[in-house]
Order: structure tokens, then sequence, then C-alpha cells
């Protein structure tokens, strides 16, 4: 029994599949940005300075041991999505450089 083909029919060349890897970067470094701005309003919330409400109780510190090791962990991962943003950037960075040898040696 042969297996079906459910892959679209996706004809793109080099230039464009390059283009798409980094678009792709691009946003997922666009969402770790907006991971990171959520963890600084998750702390500026729970000190109380996120809004000007007079009534917010002073945390204790057993809370902001809490909220402090919940931003370290969330940043944790998204220093390991960097690291492998990274290594992604640097691949398509190579598969450039090969692209423009590659043109060198034709117009040779």
């Amino acid at each position: 029994m042969s297996m079906e083909n459910i892959m679209p029919d996706i004809d793109i060349d080099r230039d464009k599949s390059i283009d798409l890897l980094l678009a792709s970067i691009a946003l997922e470094e666009l969402a770790l940005a907006h991971i990171v701005n959520s963890e600084a309003e998750k702390i500026q919330f729970v000190l109380g300075t996120l809004h000007d409400d007079e009534d917010h109780d002073k945390p204790t510190l057993d809370e902001l041991l809490d909220i402090n090791q919940s931003v370290e962990r969330m940043l944790r991962k998204v220093i390991m999505k960097e690291m492998l943003l990274s290594f992604k950037l640097e691949d398509v960075v190579a598969l450039l450089e090969k692209q423009d040898d590659e043109h060198e040696e034709d117009d040779d």
C-alpha cells in the first residue's frame, strides 16, 4: 500500500525559502519580545507599579520570591529559544554566503 501525498504543491525557489526563513526568525523574535514584556508587567503588577492603584496591598517576601522564581523560569526558556534562533540565523547566513559564492563562480 502506498502512502498518500498530503503535501500541497509548493513551488518556491531558494531565494524565497531564505526570505521565509528570515521572516520566521523575525516573527519568533517578536513573540519573545512580547513574552519578556509580559514578564516585566507581571513584576510591576505584583509591586503595584503597573497602575496608580493606592489600594494595592504590598506583596509579602514569599510572594516576591514566588514571582521572581516564575519570571526566572520563563526567562530561562526565552534564553534557550534565543540560542536556537541564533543557530537558525547562522545557518541562513551560511546559505546566503554559499549562494553568493555560487553566483561569483557563475560570473567567472
